[in-house]
């Protein structure tokens, strides 16, 4: 049991620490969307149907889909196939935390400087806004992919090992 708690958190905490580099590309890739500052400290969106926020969202997806897969396949040659459930549970767990920690980093990243332009800039003044993720479902993407391919190479390693002994 003792073991099983061991493999669980180490794949936990593995697979967390990937949302670092995951929330940085977000960061980077992601468009920011056009501000206007309106008084001391607060700013309006210019374009209200901007496609920024979707695109935004959309890359976060994408760094979470691509994610999940690396961690699903590199997990199961690495993890899984020596540890089982336990490393499998693991991964999960981390990737769900990944995904957190992904968001995070990627909202702090500019959040400090876009605060000080906004805080600094005159009225009339255009800035690009710090990321948000507007939909929040977002993050399960990371971790259902991850363990759709981690199930889908355990049934295809079972599908193998089925077929060559009979």
């Amino acid at each position: 049991m003792r073991t099983a708690a061991a493999v669980f958190a180490a794949a936990t905490a593995a697979t967390a620490v990937l949302g670092i580099p995951a929330g940085f590309a977000w960061g980077a890739v992601a468009p920011r969307v056009l501000v206007r500052v309106a008084g001391h400290g607060t700013a309006v969106v210019v374009n209200a149907e901007t496609s920024a926020f979707i695109v935004a969202d959309v890359w976060f997806f994408v760094i979470g889909v691509i994610g999940g897969v690396l961690t699903g396949s590199l997990g199961y040659l690495i993890a899984v196939r020596h540890r089982g459930a336990a490393a499998a549970a693991g991964l999960i767990a981390g990737a769900l935390a990944a995904s957190a920690v992904a968001l995070w980093v990627g909202d702090l990243d500019g959040r400090a400087a876009f605060r000080h332009q906004l805080a600094v800039s005159a009225a009339g003044t255009r800035l690009h806004a710090s990321l948000a993720l507007g939909a929040k479902s977002g993050l399960v993407f990371w971790p259902l992919l991850a363990a759709l391919t981690i199930a889908v190479i355990e049934a295809v390693v079972r599908s193998r090992a089925a077929r060559a002994r009979a």
